[in-house]
């Protein structure tokens, strides 16, 4: 991702990169190490995102957005508007499945709106926008994983923060399906 952004010229296309990754730890700038309660072997990476410490896994969809925002909607976007649109897509990607997401003031990411599993983390949220306006890293929708994990940390710095998949919430869906629901609503709130 910093390879690309590094090498971007004023007409480099944008890009959306959909991923799933291998049992790994990240932290973001702002990390304390001590979020990480017991990493049970898991490696942990530092990245210049922003944010705290958080779990990527199998069963996972990891979207990278990598924008120029000078670009953005026929004009000039804003990392601020960026992150709304990403939470937009995500809420617009869960409600396909019949679940409500919701944002929490201050807190980047979406968690569950009601039930018994209301106010656990679903989705991720950490970015990286440098001076130029290009972005890069981006989010993370729990689909079908394994959830022990993220017991051993804290997950964005909060200490017993519960999260969530899809699958604990009684929607069963293929990772593919799941990621182009995602790419298909991330490029609607993209492109305004």
């Amino acid at each position: 991702m910093r390879a690309f952004t590094d090498a971007r010229g004023a007409d480099t296309e944008d890009e959306l990169w959909i991923v799933e990754h291998p049992p790994v730890y990240t932290l973001g700038l702002g990390a304390d190490p001590a979020h990480v309660l017991n990493a049970h072997g898991i490696p942990l990476v530092q990245t210049d995102r922003g944010g705290e410490v958080t779990y990527h896994g199998p069963g996972q969809v990891v979207a990278y957005l990598l924008l120029d925002l000078k670009r953005g909607r026929g004009g000039r976007m804003y990392a601020r508007e960026l992150v709304h649109a990403i939470e937009e897509a995500v809420i617009d990607t869960l409600a396909a499945y019949n679940l409500a997401g919701e944002r929490k003031a201050g807190a980047p990411g979406i968690y569950i709106a009601d039930g018994p599993w209301q106010g656990a983390k679903i989705a991720a949220l950490g970015l990286k926008v440098r001076a130029s306006g290009c972005t890069y890293h981006g989010l993370a929708l729990n689909v079908d994983m394994d959830l022990a994990p993220f017991g051993w940390i804290n997950p964005c710095g909060y200490a017993g923060l519960r999260t969530v998949d899809m699958k604990t919430l009684g929607v069963t869906v293929p990772l593919a399906e799941a990621q182009a629901a995602l790419t298909e609503h991330l490029l609607k709130r993209l492109k305004g």
